[in-house]
């Protein structure tokens, strides 16, 4: 059996962009995030957190660091009875990554590598999936694993409305009603296939 899920970009979706983000005193959640993805997990959807953190291939900060954060992360949303299922992340850079770091990967967005291994460890259905993200990057990696719908969020990066190939664009996680109707229409695609 399969399920579905819905994969978020963690920066400027989940939490107000900050470049390069490490410290936990530095987080802040976007108003709303946690509404929608207690929503997400009421319509079935698991929720994956797939983000690049090419910070940890600068140099700018250690994998230890970030981990520490995305447990606290983790925690913030489980405390408000919402379950994250996994968090997937790219430390490297094909340019400015140091040493080992320095790699063009398939994990790094807009590649696929990272919602692809969460499809295979939690035996996903993209078809049925949802990618919520803030840059174009997050949007050509939805499209190259083929999930089934696309969403950019304007609360992180500017938005470039003409060029993105997002079926969706909508201010960020916290405008429900829209969340709601992407949901909707999504199945709807779903049962028409």
């Amino acid at each position: 059996m399969t399920e579905k899920a819905v994969f978020i970009d963690r920066d400027g979706v989940i939490n107000k962009e900050k470049e390069y983000l490490h410290r936990i005193e530095d987080f802040e959640f976007i108003d709303g995030a946690f509404d929608a993805c207690r929503l997400f997990g009421k319509q079935g959807y698991r929720i994956i957190v797939v983000t690049n953190q090419s910070g940890i291939g600068r140099g700018y900060y250690s994998e230890r660091e970030y981990t520490r954060l995305t447990e606290w992360m983790v925690v913030q949303f489980s405390a408000r009875g919402i379950t994250i299922a996994d968090v997937l992340y790219c430390p490297h850079h094909p340019q400015w990554g140091l040493g080992e770091y320095r790699v063009a990967c398939d994990c790094r967005k807009p590649e696929p590598g990272m919602l692809l291994a969460a499809a295979q460890k939690h035996r996903l259905d993209l078809s049925q999936s949802l990618m919520f993200g803030d840059k174009e990057a997050d949007i050509q990696a939805g499209h190259a694993a083929s999930v089934a719908t696309t969403v950019l969020v304007r609360s992180g990066h500017p938005v470039d409305e003409r060029a993105t190939q997002a079926e969706y664009i909508i201010d960020s996680l916290g405008e429900l009603d829209a969340v709601r109707q992407i949901i909707m229409n999504s199945k709807v695609k779903q049962e028409t296939r």
